[in-house]
């Protein structure tokens, strides 16, 4: 094992000790409002970029921000191709970011500062100039992220977010399991929530995350069933397509009990580091969930408390 490697594992290690913790974030989701949350995540690693007077939507992007650089950093600590191995783990700032620019283009509100990946990015400084939804899509075919199959603003996102779960399993096979889980998720809210098709494309990442059947059903139970077993689990208590937000919150768990127990292997290398990402992950999601409850008055949601 490299002294990077070694290096990159300490500090991934290091980045997760200072998570706010179940403790920390119902702590934060108790408070009476969000300015008294916000005074607590102040003295958190998240302070790093929340405002002192910060609205819900500017807190909540502030935790998302500090999950960022804690990536950026990690990648920092690793060789070249361990970086590399952060890139998909990281795509979703990315997806954000091009779902803010097309929710300007619609008129709708204006866009936050973009995140600025780094070394973890994959197109965006392309995308970014890209002029309509067409060059877009023709910039994403051209690049890791490939082509999404429309250049709507639903084809544009449904493709990245599928092809992010593609690019996860093929690239992180410590992540594969997360990957398909995300993949059953996306395909099952297209179908059967949204009522929508798959694109030609999303459909092949779809099949060949969960096979060819699975992605082809015409039924929520028939796809239930022919789901591979890792993700017919996970939708278990998601009896219909309503109750989805439980198989939701069972992924995060899973995410968080996985990542957790990768962080407890003693050895060094790409496995304690991607158990960090996951723990860093389900913390900043927690603590988004938590700043939420804060600002409806300490008023904790039931997705939060499931996983909290």
């Amino acid at each position: 094992m490299s002294a990077a490697w070694v290096a990159g594992t300490v500090r991934a290690r290091a980045l997760a000790e200072r998570c706010a913790g179940t403790a920390g974030a119902r702590e934060l989701a108790a408070g009476t409002g969000l300015d008294e949350a916000l005074r607590q995540l102040a003295v958190t690693p998240y302070g790093r970029y929340a405002p002192p007077a910060a609205g819900l939507p500017e807190a909540q992007r502030a935790v998302s921000a500090t999950l960022l650089w804690h990536l950026r950093v990690l990648a920092g600590w690793l060789p070249r191709g361990g970086a590399r191995l952060l890139v998909p783990l990281a795509c979703g700032f990315e997806v954000a970011n091009v779902a803010a620019r097309l929710a300007a283009d619609g008129r709708g509100p204006g866009p936050a500062e973009p995140y600025r990946l780094g070394a973890l990015e994959t197109a965006w400084r392309r995308l970014e100039r890209a002029g309509t939804g067409a060059d877009l899509r023709a910039v994403l075919a051209a690049s890791a992220w490939g082509d999404p199959g429309g250049d709507s603003v639903g084809a544009v996102l449904t493709g990245m977010r599928m092809a992010a779960a593609r690019r996860t399993a093929l690239t992180v096979p410590q992540a594969r399991g997360w990957a398909v889980g995300r993949a059953a998720l996306l395909t099952a809210r297209e179908l059967f929530v949204h009522e929508r098709p798959l694109t030609e494309p999303v459909r092949r990442d779809a099949a060949r995350l969960l096979g060819t059947r699975a992605a082809d059903a015409a039924s929520y139970p028939r796809f239930r069933d022919l789901l591979p077993a890792p993700a017919r689990r996970l939708l278990a208590d998601a009896g219909e397509p309503g109750a989805l937000w439980r198989a939701e919150v069972r992924w995060w768990r899973t995410l968080r009990d996985d990542g957790a127990a990768m962080l407890r292997d003693v050895r060094y290398g790409p496995r304690a580091v991607v158990g960090a990402v996951a723990v860093l992950s389900v913390d900043a999601w927690r603590v988004r969930a938590a700043l939420e409850s804060a600002a409806r008055g300490g008023r904790v949601g039931e997705a939060f408390d499931a996983l909290a």
